[in-house]
């Protein structure tokens, strides 16, 4: 994946905020932190849906990254329904290894173990999640959904991204630009 190049129409650093008539069950409520958007088309990470099992410590043990219990803990995520089994680290860019992706000024994306480990013994970003999975659009792809009101955007915080109530995270994104997500009707079309 190639660094995001930022313009006046790239998403990359938003969060997508799914409309109430996207009827695709992946996506269906489901907040979205955009880390890459460009002319070959758009990658992100689903912020709001948590994964009971495996555990953080389970995960740092399968992978070999610690032996024993992991120093510090971070949250496991559904990121999307591409490659379910790849994970993903989105964190604030506190911390960055060779291979991190930053996103922006405050949040960078690492997808190897580096950061696992780092974590694990007590280190690394001040904030993270791990996701397993993405969503990823083809070129145009997520300019077209935008064009059909699937999604709405709104600027990303560490409370949204990182913060504990993601049964809530919908709703508080959708608050976030002053929208009350029971006048939304559930129906799309056009005039």
């Amino acid at each position: 994946m190639s660094p995001p190049s930022p313009s006046e129409t790239s998403l990359t650093g938003k969060l997508l905020i799914a409309m109430p008539a996207l009827a695709d069950p992946e996506f269906s409520h489901s907040v979205v932190y955009v880390c890459a958007h460009g002319e070959d088309g758009a990658m992100g990470l689903i912020i709001n849906r948590p994964l009971p099992k495996p555990s953080f410590p389970q995960i740092v043990r399968q992978l070999k990254v610690s032996e024993g219990d992991p120093a510090r803990s971070i949250g496991l995520f559904k990121g999307g329904p591409v490659e379910a089994a790849r994970g993903f680290v989105l964190h604030s860019a506190d911390w960055t290894g060779d291979d991190s992706l930053k996103v922006d000024a405050d949040i960078a994306l690492t997808a190897s173990l580096d950061v696992l480990k780092a974590i694990a013994d007590g280190g690394g970003p001040s904030q993270g999640m791990l996701a397993l999975g993405y969503a990823n659009w083809g070129p145009g792809q997520l300019d077209r959904e935008m064009r059909e009101n699937s999604w709405l955007t709104a600027s990303a915080d560490p409370e949204l991204l990182f913060g504990p109530d993601h049964d809530q995270k919908w709703k508080m994104a959708m608050s976030k630009i002053h929208i009350d997500p029971g006048q939304l009707s559930s129906q799309s079309g056009s005039a």
